[in-house]
């Protein structure tokens, strides 16, 4: 039996999807890009990988926000 990783799999798909010109998209294929992005934050977010994404955007928007005042 082959198993597919979920996260890997929306990926995938999300990379496939940007990859297609702008002007090609439709309004219902942008609002399903969208879903398949959302999907995608939603599967990585408790794993270590999303956990040291989000540790990085953190430290990112505390420099910025240090270096502004």
């Amino acid at each position: 039996m082959v198993t597919i990783n979920v996260g890997v799999l929306l990926a995938v798909i999300v990379v496939m999807r940007l990859r297609r010109r702008t002007q090609a998209r439709s309004r219902v294929e942008e609002r399903n890009t969208a879903l398949f992005v959302l999907a995608l934050g939603i599967v990585i977010a408790p794993t270590p990988l999303g956990q040291g994404i989000f540790n990085v955007i953190e430290q990112l928007v505390s420099g910025i926000s240090q270096a502004s005042t």
